[in-house]
């Protein structure tokens, strides 16, 4: 088993490093068997699985055995969408072998294992599964079971009600899941999850040591911690996933209906809705809750429209794989629900905790020069890395901008630019629009005489988001929707910001000058600008006035008090001369 594989296809890449140990402990021979293949031929595939013997040393010994390997045999040659036809089939036709050799063979009676394969082909993972060896996955900081134990219960852990190869029949538990970077997967067996809580589970692969490393810590401290059994650890590690191709989306959403819109209190593939966000001409947005996780997500559904059908999946599509291409602490972020839970067309999202920048401009007092430009940098390196993407977002406004809590002392507030479901990639065949989506004061003059969005346009709306940011005015003043604004000089932001310094009054302007050439190259640039424009700021001359400009009145009495001590001393003079 190799340390670390990468397979490629095309621009794809699939890049796996994997773990393993296995010991047999008190015993006195290893029933425990696991192992793990990459297939390099063709789209990338990734074979995983672990098992556990049952029935007498030698007969548990080759039933695991001829589980794993018949497993990675069987599946090896097995077409990306015909995995889980495969590794069921797979499963089936080794139950069968192994029952009908432990009905035969006296050396052998009543042999069977547990078994838990996983596969990953691409972005999706495939898990099949019977008895208590287990599959955890670490996301992020959320460590999830993705098995269940197939026993009599806690009362007795030990006697198994499912196995292969223990009945004619094999009952085969199955789960598809969506695969993402830096996902680290453990496949074990109870020698190993039964001496270790899930806390030191997750605290150990939370530390993010080497697959072999970690395995192996896993099975010595549970053989420490439990005599008597085999331990055995299998470590994936998922470096990198291929990136999501276009057609896999359109293929995805083709199959999704378009039903009646929900409300607040129906239940939706295990999402519980809960609020409703927003409401637009066509979409419904609700707050709802993962009864299986229980974390808040944010769901977007189209409106059953006659003739918006198409357009809407299109829309979908676009938001989805735009979202995917982009890895930045401040943009938002659309998740990836595994295909068999998704019943009808929706979007999921994330639930981020916070207000949006425009529901911040509407109190008072205005943001302060430090957190503002705190804002103004995160939300402008948001957008450097969507057009790095090649992404124009066409819609940047404080509406679509979510202020994140604090998460501690200096740290600032977190910030996420959203809603992708007007962007576009900048790439050969991208379709033109008959008209240009966005909101009317955001949009830049040349998008009003029919040009194209740009990057240069993006910078206007994201200029006109960090004036409002500080002044809470409009430059150009607030245009309505379906009028042809005439563009004069902004209004300084000094003037609704005396406070404010004239530097960044200047910096502002150019990102939201009338013609696109006097812009900034980048909006890079106009973050160097943002984060030093304050180094490079003319120092302020501090003149100070005389007295007679200050203050006349003082000034007089001041000189007609010194004629006056001079006058007294001239005649103390002259009297005492």
């Amino acid at each position: 088993m190799d340390d670390k594989t990468q397979v490629r296809q095309g621009r794809s890449a699939l890049v796996v490093e994997t773990g393993f140990c296995s010991e047999c402990g008190e015993r006195p021979e290893n029933q425990d068997f696991g192992a793990a293949l990459v297939i390099p031929q063709g789209r990338p595939l990734v074979i995983a699985a672990v098992a556990d013997g049952v029935g007498g040393s030698k007969g548990g010994r080759v039933a695991a055995e001829m589980a794993v390997r018949g497993f990675l045999e069987g599946c090896h040659d097995a077409g990306i969408d015909s995995l889980k036809q495969v590794a069921v089939k797979t499963l089936e036709a080794l139950n069968r072998w192994i029952f009908s050799v432990g009905q035969r063979d006296p050396a052998l009676t009543e042999m069977a294992t547990t078994f838990t394969g996983l596969l990953i082909a691409g972005r999706q993972g495939h898990l099949v599964h019977l008895g208590d060896s287990r599959l955890y996955r670490l996301r992020g900081e959320s460590l999830d079971l993705l098995t269940r134990d197939h026993n009599a219960g806690p009362a007795m852990p030990n006697v198994l009600t499912r196995a292969l190869g223990a009945e004619a029949e094999a009952r085969i538990d199955y789960l598809a899941f969506q695969v993402e970077p830096h996902d680290r997967y453990l496949l074990c067996t109870d020698g190993v999850h039964g001496g270790l809580s899930d806390g030191e589970l997750r605290a150990d692969l939370g530390r993010r040591t080497a697959p072999d490393e970690v395995a192996r810590e896993f099975v010595e401290r549970a053989l420490a911690s439990r005599v008597g059994d085999n331990a055995t650890a299998l470590v994936v590690d998922v470096v990198a996933v291929p990136a999501l191709e276009r057609s896999d989306l359109v293929e995805a959403f083709a199959n999704e209906v378009i039903r009646a819109l929900p409300s607040p209190g129906d239940v939706v593939d295990g999402f519980r809705l809960e609020t409703i966000l927003g409401e637009g001409r066509y979409t419904r947005v609700l707050r709802a809750l993962d009864e299986g996780s229980g974390k808040a997500v944010v769901l977007k559904f189209p409106k059953p429209l006659i003739g918006a059908e198409a357009p809407m999946r299109e829309a979908f599509v676009r938001e989805s794989w735009i979202a995917s291409r982009v890895r930045s602490p401040f943009v938002g972020e659309v998740l990836t629900l595994d295909p068999e839970r998704q019943s009808r067309l929706y979007l999921a999202l994330p639930f981020y905790e916070g207000e949006t920048l425009e529901s911040r401009l509407a109190r008072r007092p205005f943001l302060s020069l430090t957190a503002g430009l705190d804002i103004a940098q995160k939300l402008t390196k948001g957008v450097a890395a969507l057009h790095r993407a090649g992404i124009i977002h066409r819609d940047i406004k404080p509406d679509n901008v979510i202020l994140q809590p604090s998460q501690g002392p200096g740290s600032g507030s977190g910030l996420k630019l959203i809603d992708f479901g007007v962007a576009r990639l900048k790439r050969d065949g991208e379709p033109a629009d008959a008209a240009q989506p966005g909101t009317p004061s955001y949009l830049a003059p040349e998008l009003f005489e029919g040009r194209p969005a740009n990057e240069k346009s993006d910078q206007f709306a994201l200029g006109v988001t960090i004036y409002r940011l500080f002044g809470a005015r409009y430059p150009y003043g607030e245009i309505e929707p379906f009028s042809r604004p005439r563009f004069r000089a902004p209004v300084p932001l000094t003037q609704a910001r005396p406070d404010l310094p004239s530097w960044l009054d200047r910096v502002i302007r150019r990102a939201i000058a009338v013609d696109p050439e006097e812009r900034y190259h980048d909006v890079l640039e106009f973050m160097f600008e943002l984060e030093h424009g304050a180094d490079r700021a003319s120092p302020i001359e501090v003149v100070r006035k005389p007295l007679y400009e200050r203050n006349p009145l003082l000034f007089w009495k001041g000189v007609a008090a010194l004629l006056l001590l001079a006058l007294l001393a001239a005649l103390f003079s002259i009297h005492h001369g």
